[in-house]
């Protein structure tokens, strides 16, 4: 037993819905209960780039999540919560470098006495901000896999600098396992991810190598747990003992403080089921213990979702109950008094060392197709997860893997939770949509649009260049553009790119990566074509597919098909 009890994980709710004045009620409500961070959802067509009045956004707006699509909302989002006492993690990724803008923007209007640098140093956080998983599983990228790094590197570089407690980017393994992954494809793939990112960070030259212990500190990821979980925890003691590896390996990272595995979770909505949808929650609470009983491997926040999220959307009620779940574990068992209790398992060393050798084979085989770019543009990585997916629904649909209620033991009584099924979910407000859009149109009749096309036009320029594109993309913010605003300008940007930093050649640990890939003229090289892709947060795809003369690329990005039935997965 450990001398003194270890302080609980954070504990979060998924959550956001219809417009930002209902979201925020949700948020301080939540955190009346104890809830200790918070973790937004932001509708479709904020994760794409699309303002609520754009027609494609018709019938997606605050369905699966919060509409935001300028600082106003942002403001009204976090009204009377005090965002450098906060922990916010953000669910948003193509364009996450705008909404963490935003963030920072309103952080600063609540603390006019201090400056801005001095607001950015107390914010806390995470944007999820993987773009890679979003060609392997949801679908809401809008810039090509190698632009897209772009972006990151130039949010990794600014926040390690400026924001120093915040995390600017989660490594998905989630959505992997959501696509079918297997968990030795979860360990090799999301790694391959944070070595492609880490390279590109070090061949952008935006961070010395002091300060890049300080980078890989700060890359956090965001896991599954299913309901195995004995092999759960195995695949989060692997990832240990992997990322301990790669840091040390490959990037010199001496300070084992700064090669820690950082990581937060949601638990498998994959395995929710509508059929006597009761039976999730005991679910849920084995995937719990998946990523909190070994303390070596424990998640630094955890967010749980409602028995009935395979439905519909979860009410606060329901919400609530997944709280509990977590507070029961952390403040009513003795989980927390002890040291890990699987060292010395012959049994659990095994199966680790299994998942070790063979995520070490996959890395080995993504590595010299040229890295997670490389692999992603194949298709590799892709047919990689069909393939596993497909194999699972067989072996569901043969009756090999039992699932309760569904495929076995499907006999039951009636259900008094969902008697009533109006009732037992939550409806997005049906005059969301309307509200959205009147506060576009009142917001662009109060700002100044000299100012904003002054801030846009300079955001199209630095695109161009090598120029970290943050400091930009905050100026745009304070001017009062919008999600969508930048479209026109976006058909006519360029992106200045770097050459794909992971080596075509055999990969191994021991080869550091190079401190600079930059030309000779100490430049980012260009990419091959002007109008390849857009840098500018508020891209179009409209405008991409017209600035572009081939014929129609694969990573042209159109509105994902709907989710609102049921929450877009965090």
């Amino acid at each position: 037993m450990s001398e003194k009890k270890d302080r609980p994980w954070v504990m979060r709710t998924y959550a956001g819905h219809s417009t930002a004045a209902a979201s925020n009620a949700l948020y301080r409500t939540n955190l009346a209960k104890g809830q200790t961070g918070l973790s937004v959802a932001f509708d479709l067509p904020t994760q794409t780039g699309y303002d609520p009045d754009s027609p494609l956004s018709r019938g997606e707006v605050g369905k699966v999540g919060v509409p935001i699509p300028h600082l106003g909302e942002m403001r009204r989002l976090f009204e009377d919560i005090p965002l450098t006492e906060m922990n916010t993690s953000m669910t948003i990724n193509a364009t996450a470098m705008w909404l963490l803008a935003m963030y920072q923007v309103a952080a600063e209007e609540q603390n006019p006495q201090l400056s801005p640098s001095e607001v950015a140093h107390q914010l806390a956080g995470t944007t999820q901000n993987d773009i890679i998983k979003e060609y392997l599983s949801r679908g809401t990228y809008v810039f090509p896999p190698e632009h897209s790094l772009r972006l990151i590197s130039d949010m990794i570089a600014y926040t390690v600098h400026e924001i120093p407690k915040w995390n600017p980017i989660n490594i998905c393994s989630y959505h992997l396992q959501e696509a079918g992954a297997t968990p030795t494809q979860e360990l090799a793939y999301a790694l391959c991810t944070a070595i492609a990112v880490l390279d590109q960070v070090k061949a952008s030259g935006q961070v010395s190598e002091d300060d890049f212990e300080k980078v890989v500190g700060r890359i956090s990821f965001f896991v599954n747990a299913g309901v195995r979980f004995v092999e759960e925890t195995c695949k989060m003691r692997a990832f240990v003992q992997l990322w301990d590896e790669i840091t040390r390996e490959r990037y010199g990272v001496q300070d084992e403080k700064m090669r820690r595995f950082r990581y937060g979770v949601q638990v498998n909505s994959l395995g929710l089921t509508e059929a006597q949808p009761e039976n999730n929650v005991q679910r849920i609470v084995l995937e719990m213990l998946g990523v909190t009983l070994s303390k070596n491997a424990r998640a630094r926040a955890v967010q749980l979702p409602a028995w009935n999220e395979a439905l519909g959307l979860p009410r606060p009620w329901d919400q609530q109950w997944s709280l509990r779940l977590q507070q029961v574990l952390a403040f009513e068992s003795d989980l927390l008094e002890y040291e890990d209790i699987f060292d010395g398992s012959h049994v659990i060393e095994a199966k680790v060392a299994e998942l070790v050798e063979s995520a070490k084979a996959e890395i080995e085989r993504v590595q010299d197709m040229g890295g997670a770019i490389a692999a992603v543009e194949t298709g590799y990585m892709k047919q990689a997860l069909v393939s596993a997916h497909a194999e699972r629904r067989a072996r569901i649909e043969a009756g090999d893997e039992i699932i309760v209620g569904v495929n076995k033991f499907d006999t039951t009584e009636p259900s008094p939770l969902t008697a009533n099924l109006d009732e037992a979910i939550m409806a997005a407000d049906p005059k969301a949509e309307q509200t959205a859009r009147d506060s576009v149109t009142a917001w662009k009749e109060q700002r100044d649009e000299a100012e904003v096309a002054e801030a846009l036009a300079t955001l199209a320029a630095d695109a161009k260049t090598d120029k970290n594109l943050m400091h930009a993309t905050l100026a745009a913010a304070r001017a009062g553009a919008t999600t969508g605003s930048g479209r026109a300008r976006c058909a006519r940007c360029s992106v200045s790119s770097g050459r794909r930093p992971a080596s075509r050649a055999r990969w191994a640990w021991s080869r550091r990566a190079t401190t600079s890939r930059r030309s000779v003229s100490g430049s980012r090289p260009r990419a091959r074509s002007s109008a390849a892709a857009c840098a500018c947060w508020s891209a179009s795809p409209a405008s991409t597919a017209t600035a572009t003369v081939r014929s129609r690329s694969p990573y042209e990005p159109a509105m994902p098909a709907s989710r609102s039935s049921t929450r877009a997965s965090g």
